[in-house]
Order: structure tokens, then C-alpha cells, then sequence
């Protein structure tokens, strides 16, 4: 593995909960990246291998069926309400600004492609899918069940680390069709199939819009890289040592935005994208970007009318960094979930959602 691989930590959470959360709460303070390690209890290793197995065998499948739908109406609604493929790419290569770490648009086309899910209610999507999908949609909602179920566990310990009880956890879920909650598929085609130049990237510098992400990889596949403190770039192994004889590679969260608004800065929202590796200098060892690169990933936020007001943490209260950046919205109006994500929506992806109004 490279000298340069970030230093992400590794946290079982089947340990003594006080000192998992405390585990949890520095990390999130210290990286925004943590790797859980997945030995099976937290989301089996079956289950993932079956959503990878839907993913290659389903979901591509209804492609140009997906795209179709995407440019109808319906494609210009709220994620939760509309399936569609997303072409995601660079737009420069610079560090981001502080307020430019949304995922950029780009002119070349097919750099990643995206099959997201909403909410799902008592195993139906809640929005139109292809028929070739719908076959399998409870198998889908199952592997979306779990993803909920993880992400209430670890929302619920940063809340213990903060001694602010179920803050967290409890402006999550309460009704299936109120969040902006995403299960996204994503296939990177190969280098060979795209003209790209050493500087382009597969997934632009950005941080991600809500609390939390889960994201499974598949061992070999390189390309996640985050951006470091001192303004490097780091590599992110999909198995760090200690984890190469797991039955699955660890689950990676990251911390996302509001999660980030809401302690003040104190949880870092971290940059990250996703590069050809084969172009540069260091990788890890043993991953290769040769092949399509597959991953999945569940966005959670939280209830779109949850308010975005700092948590009531002295911790929080007390925290004080130079260079991070608070909330920028709370000096001048404490946005709800709802509006936060419409705006990250229209600042990425422009005029697709401009015309809806609530």
C-alpha cells in the first residue's frame, strides 16, 4: 500500500458502546472519513454481495430505458421521486473552494453513471421504475432496510459522543417520503471506454449533501481519493490492513454537510472524488482502475422540515479551528433539510430543478 494512503480509522462498533461513540465523535471531528469494519453483524456480508449481484445484473439492464425516462418531465423532480441516471465528471481539478464542493457538472459525458432509489414503503419504490427493476424491488428495499437501520445505529452513537441524546437519530426516518434519502448504483465505465487527458477525473471534487454516507466497494477497484488537511490528495483502500480476511471490506462513512452544520464545523464534511489512478504517480497497491469500477452508496438526510440550528453540545459550543468553515447559512436564515438540499441540487445540477417550487 502507498506511504501517501489516507489515514482513515477503523472502528468495530460491536464494542462497549460508550467507548464506540467516543471512537465515532473523534473521528468524525479528526477525518469525516471512517471506515467500519464490517465482520457481518452490521450489514451481512451476503447482502452486499447480493446488491453488487443486482447491480450487475439488473440495473444495467434497463440503461437506455433509465436515460429515456430521465429526459421526460418526471426527470426534473426531487431524487426521492424520480429513479434516473446521473453523468457525473469534472469540472476543474483545483481544490475546491468552501463553498464549490458540490459535484461538479462537466462537459464530457459518461465519466460516472448513477442509478438512485428513493424512500421505499412497505417494499415499493416510490417512484417510477423500469420493469426489469421492478422484479426485484423488494430485494432492493431489503438492501436499503439495512443501510437505514445502520446508519439510525451510527447517527445515534455520534449523539451519545455529543451527550445529545437521539438529536440525530431522531430527525431521521419518521416518514419514508420526507427526506432526500438516495440508494445510488454507480458503474465507472473502464479508462479505454472514455477519452479523458491525465488531468480529468471520474467523480469532481465535492463533499456530500446530507448526514451521512455509506459507501460499498468492491476489493480491487481503485479511484476514491480525499482531500487532506495540508491540501493533498490521498488515496482511500477499499481494504486497509487488518481488514484484507474480512468477509466483506468495511463499510466507509463520511460525514456529510448537515452533519457538519450542525456541529459547527466540528465534523468535518470532506472532500472527495474519484480519479483514473492509472495516471498518476501513487495508488495502492493491489487496486487498478483497468476495469468499470462499481460501487453503492445510501445517502441518508434527514426529514426535509428538520431545522439545520447547531446541536445543543458543549462540545460544539467550545469548538473553535482556524480555517474551518461553520455553517454559512445560520448567520442569515436556518434553512430546514428540504430547502438546503434543493439549493446543493441547483447549484450542481442548474436549471433541472429550477421550476419546482416546494
Amino acid at each position: 500500500m502507498s506511504p501517501a494512503s489516507a489515514d482513515i480509522p477503523i472502528i468495530d462498533l460491536s464494542g462497549p458502546q460508550a467507548e464506540v461513540s467516543k471512537q465515532l465523535v473523534d473521528a468524525a471531528a479528526d477525518h469525516g472519513f471512517i471506515y467500519i469494519q464490517n465482520l457481518g453483524y452490521d450489514i451481512p456480508a451476503a447482502s452486499i454481495d447480493d446488491a453488487f449481484a443486482l447491480m450487475l445484473t439488473k440495473v444495467h439492464q434497463v440503461r437506455k430505458a433509465v436515460q429515456r425516462t430521465s429526459r421526460r418531465k418526471a426527470g426534473v423532480l426531487h431524487p426521492n421521486q424520480q429513479s434516473r441516471m446521473d453523468k457525473h465528471a469534472r469540472r476543474d481539478t483545483g481544490p475546491p473552494e468552501p463553498k464549490g464542493t458540490h459535484l461538479p457538472i462537466n462537459p464530457l459525458h459518461h465519466l460516472a453513471i448513477a442509478f438512485n432509489f428513493g424512500e421505499f414503503i412497505n417494499n415499493k419504490a416510490q417512484q417510477p421504475i423500469p420493469p426489469t427493476v421492478a422484479a426485484d424491488e423488494a430485494r432492493f428495499s431489503a438492501f436499503a432496510d439495512l443501510c437505514r437501520v445502520l446508519c439510525l445505529k451510527i447517527l445515534a452513537l455520534l449523539g451519545q459522543g455529543l451527550q445529545v441524546n437521539d438529536f440525530f437519530s431522531s430527525a431521521h426516518f419518521k416518514s419514508p417520503s420526507g427526506s432526500g434519502t438516495i440508494l445510488r448504483f454507480l458503474r465507472y465505465p473502464p479508462p479505454s471506454s472514455t477519452s479523458h487527458t491525465v488531468d480529468d477525473v471520474r467523480a469532481g471534487a465535492h463533499s456530500d449533501y446530507g448526514s451521512i454516507t455509506l459507501l460499498f466497494r468492491l476489493r480491487g477497484q481503485a479511484g476514491l481519493e480525499i482531500l487532506k488537511k495540508d491540501g493533498t490528495w490521498a488515496p482511500v483502500p477499499v481494504s486497509p490492513p487488518g481488514t484484507e480476511n474480512d468477509p466483506s471490506p468495511p463499510i466507509l462513512i463520511n460525514i456529510g454537510d448537515l452533519l457538519s452544520y450542525w456541529t459547527n464545523g466540528l465534523f468535518r464534511s470532506t472532500v472527495h472524488r474519484v480519479v483514473f489512478p492509472t495516471n498518476r504517480a501513487e495508488g495502492v497497491e493491489g487496486e487498478s482502475s483497468t476495469d468499470p469500477r462499481y460501487s453503492i452508496a445510501f445517502f441518508c438526510h434527514p426529514m426535509d422540515d428538520v431545522l439545520l440550528e447547531p446541536v445543543p453540545s458543549e462540545r460544539v459550543r467550545g469548538f473553535v479551528e482556524e480555517g474551518v468553515v461553520k455553517n454559512p447559512y445560520a448567520e442569515r436564515k436556518v434553512l430546514t433539510a428540504g430547502e438546503h438540499l434543493l439549493m446543493r441540487l441547483r447549484e450542481t445540477y442548474g436549471t433541472l430543478y429550477e421550476d419546482k417550487k416546494d
